[in-house]
């Protein structure tokens, strides 16, 4: 019963759309209702505002974040604790995608997916974020960088000598993450991918 009550507040709490929220406090339009129509900060960041595009970003992290620390922080230490971490990350990292506040239509979960493997492991979520800024940089692609770094974690999880079960809900953290941006796979493939700062409305953003 504890587990099923930490995995629902995860859901939940990754059901909150910073993106949403954000927009509505800058007087924006409905991120759903232009560009990609994807709730995330880099379609928030095509309405030409920065500051609110920055706060979906640093919003969209601290619930992965903070979901995960209050599953570390509460859930029994034992075995059963371990599991309940790991099925939290999965749950909040779910939540953003699926939100139910938002007719199960959310966001591809980059942001999100940082915030859990920071609260996971610092330097983990530090080399995955360096491997998001380098390809960023290099290429200016938002879903090329985030694809790399999904394909990236799990070996960064490994490294960092991660238990079992959370090395697998960071697989599956990728491995949704990837599926997620299936259309933008296709858009670089073909040239059409939109790079980041772009307006073109056509795009698809993380």
């Amino acid at each position: 019963m504890i587990t099923l009550a930490f995995v629902v507040c995860a859901y939940l709490i990754g059901s909150v759309s910073f993106a949403v929220l954000m927009s509505k406090v800058f007087g924006l339009a409905d991120p759903r209702t232009y560009g990609s129509g994807n709730p995330g900060a880099t379609n928030v960041l095509r309405s030409g505002k920065k500051v609110a595009a920055a706060l979906t970003l640093l919003g969209d992290a601290a619930k992965g974040w903070l979901a995960v620390f209050l599953a570390i922080r509460f859930a029994p230490h034992d075995g059963q604790g371990l599991l309940i971490v790991a099925l939290v990350a999965i749950a909040v990292f779910l939540g953003h995608v699926f939100p139910v506040f938002l007719k199960f239509k959310g966001g591809k979960g980059v942001a999100t997916a940082l915030g859990v493997l920071l609260a996971l492991s610092v330097w983990m979520g530090l080399a995955v974020l360096a491997t998001w800024l380098l390809v960023a940089v290099a290429f200016r692609y938002s879903s090329l960088a985030a694809l790399v770094a999904a394909i990236a974690a799990p070996i960064f999880a490994m490294l960092v000598h991660l238990r079992p079960e959370l090395v697998f809900a960071t697989a599956i953290m990728s491995m949704l993450l990837i599926w997620r941006h299936k259309s933008n796979i296709q858009n670089l493939m073909t040239g059409k991918e939109s790079k980041i700062g772009s307006k073109k409305a056509g795009s698809q953003s993380v």
